[in-house]
């Protein structure tokens, strides 16, 4: 993971999500490797649920969900 000194969120939030994709598409590939049925059910869980982490994030950067907005008047 790349790590930054800056206070800037957005550089923060885009190396998260870079780890985020890595690790969904490592967990997806890992599906075809096991065969076990129930560590391919918890690898496609994890990978959904990081997927959701992974939304929650761009949703943040591009404040596009209500809880992201901005409603306190007096901090602007």
């Amino acid at each position: 993971m790349e790590k930054s000194a800056s206070s800037n969120p957005l550089e923060h939030t885009a190396n998260i999500k870079k780890e985020f994709r890595k690790l969904s598409e490592h967990l997806r590939e890992d599906i075809d490797k096991v065969s076990d049925p129930e560590a391919k059910s918890l690898f496609e869980v994890s990978a959904e649920v990081i997927d959701g982490l992974e939304k929650a994030f761009i949703d943040y950067e591009r404040k596009n969900e209500t809880a992201w907005i901005n409603t306190n008047p007096l901090k602007a």
